[in-house]
């Protein structure tokens, strides 16, 4: 897990306390809306995902409820991606908290950001049903494109 500076850290305080309805943000919560982490010695399966300019590959999944997905997250882009799994309002809210600081790190069991050629897991369990969607919330990432969506049935 990435090191937080000092500085990094009381922005992140800070915008946890200027955004309490945004699961991400709150960090130490163990409330998401798309579930919970799940057990990293137990997935119901593996899917791989690409991210590149402006496109995560596949885009598309579905999840029955209660399963536990193993995703590997590979960024094949030319610059830094996300992978932030939320409800699209939570996405949206935190999008515009990212515009003010682009440069925030993540470091959260439903998120991660990754450099060029770096890759990562997150293992999710899908305890609610519905549409929920990951995307990067980098500053116009999201908004060329850069959203997937998953529908846990």
């Amino acid at each position: 897990m990435k090191k937080f500076t000092t500085l990094s850290l009381a922005l992140r305080a800070l915008v946890a306390l200027a955004t309490p309805a945004c699961a991400h943000e709150n960090h130490g919560h163990a409330n998401y809306s798309a579930g919970e982490p799940g057990d990293p010695q137990k997935p119901s399966r593996t899917i791989e995902i690409a991210m590149s300019e402006m496109s995560y590959e596949p885009s598309r999944i579905e999840v029955k409820r209660g399963e536990q997905i193993r995703f590997v997250l590979r960024n094949v882009g030319r610059e830094d991606h996300e992978f932030l799994l939320a409800t699209t309002k939570e996405n949206l809210k935190h999008a515009e908290v990212m515009k003010k600081h682009p440069h925030m790190e993540h470091d959260e069991p439903n998120g991660v950001r990754l450099a060029p050629s770096k890759s990562a897991e997150i293992v999710w369990k899908f305890t609610k049903a519905g549409t929920f969607e990951f995307s990067c919330l980098i500053p116009d990432h999201r908004d060329y494109g850069m959203v997937g969506r998953v529908t846990v049935k």
